[in-house]
């Protein structure tokens, strides 16, 4: 049974950090990319970044690049999301995901339809 199970999430100042885990179990670890999305009520939900397998390459929404950095330990079976200089706009439920691929070309990566497997979500919320 493969599962994902998000941490770290909070409650934080604009211009904070904070930084997302998500363990995962169940799978074949090294053979997926894997990715964190982020969703507000009544919205779609959006890409925030992705790696693939080996971290030869990762991706990043528009509205985060430069400010998070997303990486894997293989070892752990997790991925962790960095996020820095938070803005209130960042506030959003964060779900971390997982592919059948073990890397694709970008487009496919920042697809949500790409993405088998979901874990539950984390809360961030920063306050201005």
């Amino acid at each position: 049974q493969v599962e994902l199970v998000e941490s770290g999430g909070g409650l934080v100042q604009a211009g904070g950090s904070l930084k997302l885990s998500c363990a995962t179990s169940g799978l074949s670890y090294s053979a997926h990319g894997l990715a964190w999305f982020r969703q507000v009520p009544g919205k779609e939900r959006e890409f925030v970044a992705a790696v693939n397998w080996g971290s030869t390459m990762t991706v990043y929404g528009d509205s985060v690049q430069g400010r998070f950095l997303i990486s894997r330990d293989d070892a752990e079976n997790t991925v962790y999301l960095q996020m820095n200089s938070l803005k209130p706009e960042d506030t959003a439920q964060y779900y971390c995901a997982a592919a059948l691929w073990s890397s694709a070309p970008m487009v496919r990566m920042k697809s949500e339809q790409e993405y088998l497997y979901w874990g539950q979500g984390t809360q961030v919320t920063v306050s201005s």
